[in-house]
C-alpha cells in the first residue's frame, strides 16, 4: 500500500509540473489564444500518451478558471482583469464593439461571438488581443446583464400561419419571428412595436409578440411616432399629469412679487424661431449712467411651478428632456407649463430667474447679479426680424424695434466672442437642415439653417450666463467640502483620434496641431468655409471631439474654453437646468454643500437620455432626407465623397445634405480595393481613385425609408474595365494572394505535364 501510495504521489507530482508548464507557457503568451494541436506542437510532444496528458492537464486548467475556452476549442489565459462591461454597438451584419465607459478603446466582437446580445445591450466580456486582421483589443460575451429594452419597432410581414417584423433600426439584422397568434390587430404592412418573447440563440430568431400597432408603414405620423418608439422616448402625457399642470394657478401673487427683484419697468424682450412656442429666455438692456450697460439674462423659473416631489417633477427627470423631432416637439413638460406658465411670452408678467452683468464698453463684467426675478417682456422677436435690425435694413426701423439696444447687445456679444476664441474656445459650426413641409408633413424643399448675428447674439449672453452661475457656486464655498453643482463638461480630445484626424486634414492641406488644438482647428474651420469639403470636415472634427455631458465634477469645458460652466438656461427642455437652478437657490439661500451622489446619477441619467434624443431627432432629419430625395429619383445631384468603406462611397449631396451609398457593386468601371490609410477606393485596372472629399456626380438608385437609408448610382464613371479586373482579381484569389498568377497560355494538364511525368 505504502508503496502504491508513493507512486501516486510521483505520478500526482509529475503532472502537477507539467500542468504548471502549461500554465507559465499561456502565462508567457498572455495575448494568444492556442489550439491543442498547436500547444502540443509548441512543446514538441510526439508521444501518444504524454498528448492525451496534456489534453487532459490543459482541460483542467479550464476547469479551474486558469484558462477560457473559447467556441473554436482554442485556450487562452483566463486572466480576471480581462473581464469588463459595456454597451454593444452593433455596427455591421459581422461584428460590433463594446463601448466601455472611462475606457477609450473599443473592444471588436466579431459577430458569432456576440452569444444573442443585440445592439445597445449591456454585456459582461472577455478581452483577448488584438489579432492581425485588427487593430482593435478583440473578445466575446461571457453574459448579458441588461437588454437595452424589449420593445422593439418595425413593419410587420404577415402569413397565413405567421408573420416576420422587419426593425426599422439600422443595427438590428435579423427579421423577428412572429408566431400565429400573436400578430394583435396588425395588418400587412404595418407599423408595430412588438415586444420579445425569446431572445436569439444560435441560428434560433428572435420571437416577439405585436403589443401595439403603430398605423400603415410610410405615413407621416406613423412614422415619427415609430422613432419615438425605437428610442424608447414617449410621445404624450398621461391624462393626470395633464390634470395637474392644468390645475396650477396662472396668477402671480403680489407677495410673490414681493420676494423678487422687479426688473418690469426695464426693456426686455425674447429672440427665437419664428415656429417657436416655448421662450424660456429674455433679455433685458438699461443704459447706466456711468456708461456702463446693465444686461438681465432671464430664465423662465421652472422650479417654482414645478415643484420636488409632485407627479411633474418625476416625470420631468424620467424625460429628462424635450425632443425635437423635424414636424414637432415632444416637451418635458405639458403644454399649460411649456407653452404657457413658464414661456416668457411678449406683454405678460413672468417670473424668472436671473443673472444679471455691468459690462463697460471692453464687455468687462464689472458687477454680476444672481437671483428670483419678475420681469414683462416688451416684444417677441423672431431670428430673422432681429437680423434685419442689425443689418439695418430700412424695413425693420421705428420705435418698436429698438434699434439702438440690439446694436448695443451686438456689439458687447462680438466682443465676448472674440474674447472667448482668444482664451482658446474652439469655433464648431457645422451645417443645420430646415425642411419645408406641406400640411401632411411630405418633404417639398431642404434648406440650410444660416447662423447670422442675432443668433450668435443669443448664444453670447447664454454662454455668459451658463459660465458664471458655474463659477459663482464653485467659488461661493472655496473650502472643502465643495458645493456640488450639475456642470456641463466637455473634456480633450483622445489623442489617437486627434491623430488620425490631424493626418487625414493634411492630406487636404490643412494642419492641425495637438500642442495648439484650439487654434489650428479655427484656422481649419476658416480654411474650408464655403468649399465643399466644408461639412465633412467639420462632421470630422467634431466627431473627433469627446461628447459633451452632465456631471458634478468640474472638469471644465474644452471646447468652449471655460474651467466652469453648467446648464442654467433653458430648464423648458433641460432637467440639467431644473437642477441648477434649485442648487444655485440652495446657496444663495446660505446652505451648506449637498451630497453630490444623487445628482450624480441624475446627471448621467440626463446624459444618456439626452444622447437618445439626439439619435431621435437625426433619425428623423434622415427620414425626411430619404423621403425628399426618393420624389427626386430622375434627377442628378452634385456631391462629395463623405465616407470610404470596404463596402463602398458614402456621398454627401451638397444642395439637400443628404447622405447615400455607392455600393461597390455598382462601381462598374474597375474592381476597386479598399485603401484604408488614405481613405480611398483605388481601380485595378485602371487606377482610377475615389478618395475623401471628391466631387462626383450621383442619381438615387433606391430609397428605403422606414430604414432610413438610399443607394446611390456614380455617374460618369467611364468605360466598363470591371470584368476584366474581377476575373483577374478571381484568379488571384484562387491561386492565393501574394502567389504568382499563371500565364494566360499556362496549361494544368497536357504536355508539359505528361513529360515530367
Amino acid at each position: 500500500m505504502k508503496n502504491n501510495s508513493e507512486q501516486k504521489t510521483k505520478e500526482q507530482r509529475y503532472q502537477d509540473s507539467i500542468k504548471k508548464e502549461i500554465f507559465e507557457f499561456f502565462e508567457v503568451n498572455d495575448d494568444r489564444s492556442f489550439s491543442l494541436n498547436q500547444l502540443i506542437k509548441a512543446f514538441a510532444v510526439r508521444d501518444r500518451d504524454m498528448k492525451v496528458l496534456m489534453g487532459h492537464l490543459t482541460e483542467k486548467l479550464h476547469k479551474e478558471r486558469m484558462l477560457i475556452k473559447h467556441e473554436n476549442g482554442s485556450y487562452q489565459l483566463d486572466n480576471q482583469e480581462d473581464y469588463v462591461e459595456g454597451t454593444v454597438d452593433h455596427v455591421n451584419p459581422r461584428f460590433a464593439f463594446i463601448r466601455v465607459e472611462g475606457r477609450e478603446d473599443d473592444i471588436y466582437i466579431d459577430a458569432k461571438n456576440l452569444k444573442g446580445a443585440i445592439d445597445g445591450d449591456t454585456v459582461k466580456i472577455q478581452i483577448w488581443s488584438a489579432s492581425r486582421r485588427n487593430k482593435n483589443l478583440e473578445g466575446e460575451v461571457l453574459e448579458i446583464k441588461q437588454r437595452r429594452n424589449d420593445e422593439i419597432v418595425g413593419t410587420i410581414q404577415l402569413t397565413d400561419f405567421h408573420g416576420f417584423v422587419t426593425p426599422d433600426s439600422k443595427k438590428l439584422y435579423e427579421d423577428i419571428y412572429i408566431p400565429r397568434g400573436y400578430q394583435g390587430h396588425s395588418v400587412d404592412g404595418d407599423k408595430v412595436i412588438v415586444k420579445v418573447k425569446s431572445w436569439p440563440v444560435g441560428a434560433k430568431k428572435m420571437e416577439a409578440r405585436v403589443i401595439e400597432v403603430l398605423g400603415k408603414a410610410g405615413e407621416n405620423n406613423t412614422e415619427m411616432h415609430a422613432i419615438l418608439a425605437e428610442f424608447g422616448l414617449p410621445y404624450k402625457f398621461e391624462e393626470a399629469l395633464e390634470n395637474e399642470a392644468n390645475a396650477i394657478s396662472i396668477t402671480i401673487s403680489p407677495a410673490e412679487i414681493k420676494k423678487r427683484r422687479d426688473f418690469r419697468e426695464i426693456l426686455t424682450f425674447t429672440i427665437d424661431p419664428a415656429d417657436a412656442k416655448d421662450f424660456d429666455d429674455a433679455l433685458s438692456i438699461q443704459f447706466l449712467e456711468n456708461g456702463n450697460i446693465e444686461v438681465g439674462v432671464h430664465i423662465a423659473d421652472v422650479t417654482h411651478y414645478v415643484q420636488l416631489d409632485t407627479n411633474l417633477e418625476k416625470e420631468a427627470a424620467n424625460r429628462a428632456t424635450s425632443v425635437y423631432l423635424v414636424d414637432r416637439t415632444i416637451p418635458m413638460l405639458p403644454e399649460k407649463l411649456s407653452n404657457n406658465l413658464c414661456s416668457l411670452r411678449p406683454n405678460e408678467d413672468k417670473l424668472t430667474f436671473s443673472a444679471v452683468f455691468e459690462l463697460d464698453s471692453n464687455a468687462t463684467i464689472v458687477k454680476e447679479w444672481f437671483g428670483r426675478t419678475v420681469i414683462h417682456s416688451d416684444k417677441r422677436f423672431a431670428y430673422e426680424e432681429a437680423q434685419e435690425v442689425l443689418d439695418l435694413l430700412d424695413s425693420a426701423r421705428g420705435p418698436a424695434f429698438y434699434e439702438k439696444e440690439l446694436l448695443a447687445l451686438n456689439e458687447l456679444a462680438h466682443k465676448l466672442r472674440k474674447a472667448r476664441f482668444a482664451a482658446g474656445s474652439v469655433n464648431f459650426e457645422t451645417v443645420e437642415v430646415k425642411f419645408v413641409l406641406d400640411p401632411d408633413g411630405k418633404p417639398l424643399g431642404i434648406t440650410p439653417k444660416i447662423r447670422k448675428d442675432a443668433h450668435k447674439l443669443i448664444e453670447e449672453f447664454m454662454l455668459l450666463a451658463n459660465k458664471k452661475v458655474a463659477e459663482f457656486v464653485h467659488n461661493k464655498k472655496k473650502t472643502d467640502p465643495r458645493n456640488t453643482m450639475v456642470y456641463r463638461v466637455h473634456e480633450p480630445p483622445n489623442t489617437d483620434k486627434l491623430m488620425t484626424f490631424a493626418k487625414f486634414a493634411l492630406k487636404f492641406g490643412y494642419k492641425v496641431d495637438p500642442n495648439n488644438v484650439a487654434s489650428t482647428l479655427n484656422a481649419l474651420m476658416e480654411g474650408v468655409e464655403g468649399k465643399p469639403e466644408q461639412n465633412v470636415m467639420e462632421s470630422l472634427a467634431v466627431r473627433t471631439m469627446a461628447k459633451a455631458r452632465y456631471s458634478t465634477n468640474p472638469l471644465g469645458h474644452f471646447g468652449l474654453a471655460f474651467p466652469f460652466y453648467s446648464h442654467f438656461t433653458s430648464p423648458i427642455r433641460r432637467y440639467p437646468d431644473m437642477m441648477a437652478h434649485r442648487l444655485l437657490q440652495h446657496y444663495l439661500d446660505g446652505g451648506e454643500p449637498v451630497s453630490p451622489e444623487s445628482w450624480e446619477a441624475k446627471c448621467k441619467y440626463s446624459s444618456d437620455r439626452e444622447r437618445l434624443a439626439n439619435e431621435a431627432e437625426r433619425a428623423s432629419i434622415k427620414y425626411k432626407q430619404v423621403e425628399f430625395m426618393s420624389l427626386h429619383d430622375e434627377q442628378e445631384f452634385e456631391g462629395i465623397i463623405s465616407g470610404v468603406t470596404e463596402f463602398g462611397l458614402f456621398v454627401e449631396i451638397i444642395s439637400t445634405a443628404c447622405e447615400g451609398l455607392v455600393r461597390m457593386i455598382d462601381l462598374t468601371a474597375d474592381y476597386f480595393e479598399y485603401d484604408a490609410d488614405n481613405y480611398r477606393l483605388v481601380g485595378k485596372s485602371t487606377g482610377k481613385v475615389y478618395t475623401f472629399g471628391d466631387k462626383v456626380t450621383v442619381k438615387v438608385k433606391e430609397t428605403n425609408i422606414s430604414r432610413r437609408s438610399m443607394d446611390l448610382i456614380l455617374l460618369n464613371q467611364g468605360p466598363n474595365h470591371r470584368d476584366k479586373a474581377v476575373f483577374h482579381h478571381n484568379k488571384k484569389e484562387q491561386f492565393g494572394r501574394g502567389a504568382r498568377i499563371p500565364p494566360k497560355n499556362h496549361k494544368r494538364g497536357g504536355e508539359s505535364s505528361r513529360r515530367r511525368r
